[in-house]
């Protein structure tokens, strides 16, 4: 029929588009996928990135530690549906004078990378929201685990590695970029973390994952380079 035509076309180039996302997504190309910018300062022997990073906005949740990839999931659903709209926008609907009302929810696109952090008996997920969003511009979480939160400018440790996001891989690497830090200008001024880009049936050898942790300079005389 001629007159849905259109319609059938509109609805094929969506679905072919999808299906090249996702098959983008299984060999680790993030086509169309934000993250937050930054700028490589220094490099430690050629593996280790020292970035400096801007202010960011985030979303977090943190979980108990114990049955891990249970509590993992979880997290993971709790940030998820934040974004997917399990929450209520802030921003207002001008109506007849001197009526106003809030908006409803907000869909936001997902970004990477995910990052997560375990540290005594808990482990916090966070999402970093597009960077067109503030504090005061985000919507408010419904679920009450989740909150949003201002990640003030750092500058950050990076090492880079593919394969599993198992607690094995994670704290090999870990200790793989302290050891790096031992020997440089920097020292580390946090807790470490794992950044993870590539969504769970990207193939593992393929993968961007990172060990990070925040850093300052050992010395005055670097401090003042910055």
């Amino acid at each position: 029929l001629p007159e849905f035509r259109p319609m059938l076309l509109r609805s094929a180039v969506s679905i072919f588009g999808s299906a090249v996302l996702a098959g983008c997504s299984v060999v680790g190309v993030r086509a169309g996928t934000e993250q937050p910018s930054y700028d490589v300062v220094s490099v430690v022997n050629d593996t280790v990135e020292i970035r400096q990073y801007g202010n960011r906005v985030a979303i977090q949740t943190t979980v108990n530690r114990a049955r891990r990839s249970v509590n993992e999931n979880s997290a993971f659903d709790a940030l998820a549906g934040y974004i997917f709209g399990k929450n209520r926008s802030q921003s207002k609907i001008a109506m007849t004078s001197p009526v106003e009302m809030r908006a409803g929810s907000e869909k936001i696109a997902m970004t990477a990378p995910v990052e997560r952090k375990t540290s005594g008996y808990g482990m916090t997920m966070r999402f970093f929201l597009p960077s067109g969003y503030t504090t005061d511009s985000a919507p408010l979480p419904l679920n009450p685990s989740v909150s949003v939160i201002d990640v003030p400018p750092e500058t950050i440790a990076a090492l880079r590695f593919s394969g599993r996001r198992s607690t094995g891989n994670v704290a090999g690497h870990t200790a793989q970029l302290m050891n790096a830090l031992e020997g440089s200008p920097w020292q580390p001024a946090g807790e470490p973390t794992a950044f993870f880009y590539d969504p769970p049936w990207t193939v593992p050898t393929l993968r961007r994952n990172e060990v990070a942790v925040t850093v300052v300079p050992k010395n005055d005389e670097l401090a003042d380079e910055r």
